[in-house]
Order: structure tokens, then C-alpha cells, then sequence
């Protein structure tokens, strides 16, 4: 079965010289601001969906910040965690099994905090939304 990399054209294009380069090219997406690839199943498709996505590490496991930019609603990838809460994750060259978590109370108010310092966009586009932007722990299985 065939991954569907991201439909945004830049993303998609980061995902290709990730995986081409085994994370060499792509990991450090900007200086400092490190990206992963995760592969979730869609929950309508039930095709695997890969995206890049900032990250920071937490213990053994690793943070990832459901923004969207901002948008009204989740990201695909997001919904199809609540759906479905396994994934692959690769970071560099490593590619593994992972569950998925939301983190909730102090444990997100941590965790947010440590992501807008790698990336402070994240505080913009809580701003634009209604939504609480969901904080997801990705733990190796």
C-alpha cells in the first residue's frame, strides 16, 4: 500500500527529500526547528496519510502541535489520531510504530510552552482560533 504524502505542495516536497535522504535533508527544516514525518491512517480512506511536522523530543517520546495554522477545525492527521491513535513516525533515519496522546492540563500547558519556543507562530495561530489547538505526545511502542 502506497503512502499519500501531504496535498500542500511545499510540504510534500520537504516529505521527498526527507525520506529520500533518510531525514539528512529536511530534519532541520529551518535553523533550530526540527521536523518529523508522521504516517497516520486516514479514517475515512483508510490509506496511510504522511505529513512533516515541527516537533520537539519529551523523555523517549516526541511533541507535535496539531495547529493547522490556525484553521477553525483539526488537521487531517489529527483527526484520524482521534480516529485511530497508532502512526509511524520517522525522525531522521529512524522509523517506528507510535501511539498518539493528547496532552491535557499542566502537562499541555508544558508542553505548549516548549513548542512556541521553537516556534512562536504557534501562539498567532492560537490567537485566529476558537479552538484549543490540541498538543499530541507521540510514544514509541
Amino acid at each position: 500500500m502506497s503512502v499519500q504524502d501531504s496535498p500542500v505542495a511545499w510540504v510534500n516536497e520537504h516529505i521527498g527529500k526527507y525520506v529520500a535522504s533518510g531525514g539528512e535533508e529536511g530534519h532541520e527544516w529551518q535553523p533550530g526547528v526540527f521536523t518529523l514525518l508522521l504516517t497516520t491512517i486516514g479514517r475515512k480512506s483508510g490509506q496511510p496519510r504522511r505529513t512533516a511536522l515541527i516537533y520537539q523530543p519529551y523523555g523517549d517520546a516526541y511533541v507535535v502541535v496539531a495547529s493547522y495554522g490556525g484553521a477553525p477545525e483539526h488537521p487531517a492527521w489529527y483527526r484520524n489520531l482521534a480516529a485511530r491513535n497508532e502512526a509511524e513516525v520517522q525522525v531522521k533515519s529512524d522509523v517506528f510504530p507510535a501511539r498518539a496522546r493528547t496532552a491535557t492540563g499542566e502537562e499541555r500547558a508544558g508542553l505548549w510552552q516548549l513548542m512556541t519556543e521553537v516556534w512562536p507562530a504557534y501562539d498567532d495561530y492560537a490567537e485566529k482560533t476558537d479552538r484549543e489547538i490540541p498538543v499530541v505526545v507521540l510514544e514509541r511502542v
